[in-house]
Order: C-alpha cells, then sequence, then structure tokens
C-alpha cells in the first residue's frame, strides 16, 4: 500500500481535495498534487504509467466548454489515457463531468443548483459498489454545482439525490461523484467567499452555508477517510 501513488488534478486554485489529500498524507501515501489550471502553453500531464491511482478535482468551468480552456483541453486528453490505463480514477463535481462526457454521456444543467449540506442515497448498486463499501444506506454531504453527469452507457448509478437524481456514477474502473465529502468549514468559508452570486442564487447566507456544513463535517469526514481507503483497495497491484 506504501507503494502506490495517487495523482491529484487541482483543477482551480480555489477548489482544492481537501480532506482527501489531508488524509492521504496521513496513510503515508502523499500524493502528487498537480496544478492544472497554471499550465502554461507548454506544459504536459505527467506520466500515467508513474501513478495507481487518480482523483480528478472540480472547478467552476463547465465540463462542457472544456474546449475553450487550454489547460483543460490538454486535460481531456490525458483523462483518456487514465481511463485506457484501466487504473481507478475517481471525478470530483466538475472533474465526473469531464470523466462522464469523455465516456459519452451527457452533462447537463441539474434541476435545480444545489450549494450547502443536503443528505443522498446509495442505490442498489451503490450498496454493492466497492467504492461505497461500508457507506450508510443514506449520507450527508456538500455541495456546490449547477450542473449534472447522466450515467455512461454500460454503467452504474451509484448514489441518488434530491433535487438533484444522479449523484454518483461506477464505470469499470472510473467513478465520478458530484457532492463533496472533502469538505470541512474552513473550505466551506472559502468558497462561500469565492462565490458570493452562487450564495444568492439559491438563496443561503455565507453563514447558513457554513453552518450547514459544520453540522455534516464529522460524519463527511469519516466518510472521506472510508472512501479513500476503498480508492486505495482498489489500487492494489
Amino acid at each position: 500500500m506504501t507503494n502506490q501513488r495517487v495523482l491529484i488534478i487541482q483543477n482551480d486554485e480555489t477548489e482544492t481535495l481537501g480532506l482527501y489529500e489531508e488524509y492521504l498524507g496521513q496513510r503515508e501515501i502523499p500524493p502528487q498534487v498537480f496544478h492544472a489550471y497554471k499550465m502554461g502553453a507548454g506544459g504536459s500531464f505527467p506520466s500515467v504509467v508513474g501513478f495507481n491511482a487518480f482523483i480528478v478535482g472540480p472547478t467552476p468551468i463547465s465540463a462542457n466548454d472544456y474546449h475553450r480552456h487550454g489547460f483543460l483541453s490538454r486535460e481531456w486528453e490525458f483523462l483518456g489515457e487514465v481511463i485506457e490505463s484501466g487504473k481507478p480514477c475517481l471525478g470530483v463535481c466538475c472533474g465526473a463531468q469531464l470523466l462522464a462526457k469523455h465516456l459519452g454521456a451527457e452533462v447537463l444543467r441539474s434541476p435545480e443548483k444545489e450549494v450547502g449540506g443536503y443528505e443522498v442515497r446509495l442505490t442498489e448498486h451503490g450498496r454493492a459498489d466497492s467504492l461505497f463499501s461500508g457507506f450508510p444506506d443514506e449520507f450527508p454531504v456538500f455541495q456546490w454545482h449547477s450542473d449534472m453527469f447522466e450515467v455512461p452507457l454500460g454503467g452504474r448509478m451509484l448514489v441518488e439525490g434530491d433535487p438533484c437524481p444522479i449523484q454518483a456514477f461506477g464505470w469499470g474502473s472510473v467513478w465520478g461523484v458530484i457532492f463533496h465529502l472533502e469538505i470541512d468549514r474552513y473550505e466551506a468559508e472559502r468558497w462561500a467567499g469565492a462565490y458570493p452570486g452562487e450564495l444568492s442564487a439559491v438563496g443561503k447566507t455565507r453563514q447558513q452555508v457554513i453552518e450547514e456544513c459544520l453540522e455534516r463535517e464529522p460524519v463527511m469526514r469519516n466518510l472521506a477517510r472510508r472512501l479513500m481507503d476503498n480508492l486505495l483497495r482498489e489500487a492494489v497491484i
């Protein structure tokens, strides 16, 4: 396990992988964080060969607009290599949307924008899926998104919710989650400060969103650890 190498692709300065990155470090598997959004015109991604697992982070940019941004266009090609490698890959929020789109699924508007604390539920497929092993049937999450992914052909819907019906999918060794377990109160406070217009759009205050995260944080923190443990088990070679 300690010989594993995990690549985190960070797609935005504000939106880090928080508790996921923290926990991997505690497991003596310090991930390599690749700041894709900082890539210059001549930049390139690390070799897929050097890693056992991948985590693709969020960004406020819509997955449907990836081709309008140089770094995401190059990331699109890289994700194709990751998928082809068969190595475990977890996408978070827009990272999940990019993976779903790469696998042929549509990325479209969620029935409602979700910002703050919510509860989601495992589907029958989710209860049997290795990534969610040990999860309760219903659990709290933090949300911050307007778009949602559809389930790629041949994939499985693993987690459902309301108002956004599709919360997680699995396809081979690729998983995507629209929700965040990796966010603590400090991250929530930073996001709320960075995106005040998003708060106005859902009729919530900065303090309300922080408190919704704080209320759910103890359970989310434990589930974030479990999710990383499950992902690492998939990466054993």
